[in-house]
């Protein structure tokens, strides 16, 4: 019985969490766009006891304090306003960079990181692995290659975009 109940809140909140970014991600973007921002990325998680939705932007040169709090005001102020309420339990509204690990999530994402040093997550394995960190050499619709080291050795891996769980620019040490 107590597992059933597990199982029915974590369901209801993945669906909870998806309704809210479709609900909102349009509103964020009309915002985000009117000061030539970039929106990033969207996410509604649960930490606990807590509920928080995320918004990441960006912009060349990239973005500052004041720039997130004039979003979060914005749609702050938006959300406020729109009657049926579209998150109606209590929630964190945070405003952010998505930071030097920035997610590569649209395909402008990955064509500006050719050249860079990037975090690869696969859902299988490829050659024996199922994390790459490397330079992201070139980018098609259907495959990614990454030119990495392997101990001493310079290896070279062509991933199916299928395959990737994440991706993300990497700090490389």
């Amino acid at each position: 019985m107590l597992t059933l109940f597990i199982g029915l809140i974590w369901i209801g909140g993945a669906n909870v969490s998806n309704n809210v970014v479709e609900t909102i991600q349009p509103l964020a973007q009309a915002i985000v766009a009117a000061h030539q921002f970039e929106l990033v990325d969207v996410e509604f998680v649960r930490e606990g006891q807590s509920w928080y939705l995320r918004l990441y932007i960006d912009k060349p040169g990239g973005i500052n304090i004041e720039e997130c709090a004039m979003v979060s005001d914005e749609l702050s102020e938006k959300l406020d306003g729109m009657d049926p309420d579209p998150i109606p339990q209590a929630y964190f509204l945070e405003v952010s960079s998505p930071g030097a690990e920035r997610p590569l999530k649209k395909e402008a994402d990955y064509q500006q990181a050719i050249g860079k040093y990037v975090h690869v997550g696969l859902y299988q394995k490829v050659d024996g692995k199922k994390v790459f960190e490397g330079d992201l050499a070139a980018v098609t619709p259907e495959t990614l290659t990454i030119n990495y080291l392997d101990k001493t050795r310079h290896k070279t891996v062509t991933i199916d975009r299928e395959q990737i769980s994440q991706a993300r620019l990497a700090v490389k040490f």
